[in-house]
Parts: structure tokens; sequence; C-alpha cells
């Protein structure tokens, strides 16, 4: 059995050489599991001791973990079709040739500039971001990630089935998955904080993203936040059962494969980016939060790596972070091949 060791001294020196305050971690193969939780929730105004069971803003992780199991529930009812054009759904959005699948892959060249747009409120914002938004020449030729396909798809969702995407999360995933302390409204003493905001101050308890701060429960990209055991069941359920059940054979096979329709293969399955698998030469599956969160998930041996970080506490810019972020997913793969 693989323990992972080196892994687990890189996640835990993360902590201890400072480069994130405190961190709560999963590593976990069938029957196998390792969790801990190190170092500080909070560094400023005052130091605080990070403890099991804190809620973590999970930034972009809301993207695979809340919006792509209710988009694939809505493709397997046949309620919705990779091929659909954006605008049937969302008809302020005048260009006919984006799809569904090229939201879902970052495919569709989707974007513009929106003057002033963390003064707007969500009225606002939601009609610039449906009208002021374009898409050009390099939709199906380029990979360019943007936060403004998963809120389409959010709201996509809620047009589709008249409820705000994170109350249909919580109905067709969380509940069913009975991962019961996932929020979008957490209490503040139970959370991580974040980034220390000149607007807004320490954010505890509120969504670090701005867009996910303005559009609340309508926002498919960032909002929502969660203790490492939810990600936990989460993981165990989408590798192990299909998410319970939820998720067909079918749409598994779009998780793990390239989902783009580029002439060369690119790295993207539905919503999640593509990482070789050194033992199989098939793929894993890999998303991270702008927070510093993060989850490699591998179908083939139901095994995968939880990380769970504040790295823009007390300040936003952290590329030591993401260094050494990518140092762990490397060795992480490294040893997985050995075992």
């Amino acid at each position: 059995m693989q323990t992972y060791q080196t892994t687990q001294a890189q996640l835990r020196a993360m902590v201890d050489d400072g480069v994130v305050p405190g961190m709560s971690y999963c590593l976990f193969e069938r029957d196998w599991q390792v969790e801990a939780v190190r170092g500080l929730a909070q560094i400023e105004p005052t130091p605080e001791r990070l403890r099991p069971g804190m809620l973590y803003d999970l930034a972009s992780l809301t993207k695979v973990v809340a919006t792509v199991p209710v988009i694939a529930i809505l493709l397997q009812s046949g309620r919705l079709s990779l091929d659909d054009p954006v605008s049937r759904y969302l008809p302020e959005f005048s260009n006919d040739q984006v799809k569904i699948y090229h939201l879902l892959t970052h495919s569709s060249a989707i974007g513009g500039y929106i003057k002033n747009r963390d003064d707007l409120d969500a009225k606002q914002l939601t009609t610039a971001l449906l009208t002021n938004q374009t898409s050009g020449v390099n939709r199906d030729r380029l990979i360019r990630y943007a936060d403004v396909n998963f809120i389409y798809l959010g709201w996509i969702a809620e047009r589709i089935l008249g409820q705000p995407i994170h109350v249909l999360a919580r109905e067709l995933v969380f509940a069913p998955l009975q991962m019961t302390q996932i929020t979008d409204q957490p209490v503040a003493t139970q959370t991580v904080p974040t980034s220390i905001d000149q607007r807004r101050g320490l954010l505890r308890g509120q969504v670090h993203d701005p867009k996910g701060a303005v559009l609340g429960s309508h926002c498919g990209s960032a909002g929502f936040f969660a203790p490492l055991t939810d990600l936990i069941t989460f993981s165990r359920a989408l590798v192990g059962t299909n998410l319970a059940g939820l998720l067909t054979e079918q749409t598994m096979a779009q998780l793990f494969s390239d989902q783009t329709r580029m002439v060369s293969p690119h790295l993207r399955g539905l919503g999640w980016k593509l990482v070789p698998n050194p033992a199989t030469h098939r793929f894993l599956i890999s998303h991270t939060g702008y927070t510093g969160t993060l989850l490699v998930l591998d179908r083939d041996h139901d095994r995968g790596l939880i990380m769970l970080t504040n790295r823009v506490h007390p300040r936003g810019q952290n590329n030591r972070y993401l260094d050494r972020r990518d140092q762990i997913i490397a060795t992480y793969l490294r040893e997985m091949g050995e075992n």
C-alpha cells in the first residue's frame, strides 16, 4: 500500500515553511485514508489555531463540486445537450455559435471588459455579463479558463429548473450524498478567513471572489464553503460510486476524457482538467481554487488528494504557493506511479 510519504512531507512543509497559514488535507486510496489539520486559521489581526471541521472558501472548486454535477444531471435527463447553443437558454447572449460544451471545456473564448465591474449590483452585473461579452476567433482553438463560462452554466440550470444554481446543488447533489456542512452562508467563527480586503475588511464567512459576492446563490463559479469531511465524501463518491449513482457511466467517461472539439487533443474533460495518469496511461482529473484549494482524483484506483488552504490570507498574492502546489502534484503523481 502506497502511503505517499514524500507527498505528505511536502504538504506539511507548506505550513512549516510559512507558505500558507494552515492546511487540512486528505490522501485516500480504497480502504486507506490519512487526514491532517495543521497550522493557523488566521494570522491577522490575531493568530488563531486551525481547528478540525472548519470551513474553507472553496472558490473555483464550486465549479466541479456543485455546477458540473447539476449540469451532468440535466444532460443525462435530456433537458440539455452539449451541442445546444447557449443563446437558447440565455437569449441576452446573442452569439449562437457558442455551445454548452464550449462552456464546460473553457473553449468558448468568451471575454470582454466590464467597466467598474466590482461596483455593480447583482442585476447590473448580470446584464453586463450577458450583453458585454463576446466570443472571438479563438473559440475551439485554445483553452481560456474563465469564470464566465460557469456563471453562464449556473444561469442555464436556473432557467431550466427555476432555482438558483446553489439551491439546485444542495437539492440534487449535496443532499443525496449527505454532505451536511457545505454551505454558501457559513457561520464566520467556523470559517477559515481569506484576504483582508481594502473595501470589505477581513473576509471571514464572506466569499472571496468579487463576482460570487455580488451574485450570491446565482453564481456557478464560486461561493460554497465546506470542511474537509464533505470534500472527502464527494471525492470518494465520485471515483468510487459515480457520485452514489447520480452520474452514468457515459457521464463519468466524459469527465475523464477530452471533450473539446479541437483538431489536436486538449486536457479538458467536462469541467475538469485532465492529468495524464502515470500508472495507467489514462487520465486523472484535477481542479484548483484561487483561495488555495485542490482536488486530484483517480477513478482507476479509487484514490485522491484533497488539499484545503487559505493561501490568500492575509494578502492575496502568494506565488510561492503556486510553485509548491505544482511540486506537490508532481510528487503525488510520481509516488502514485511507484505503487
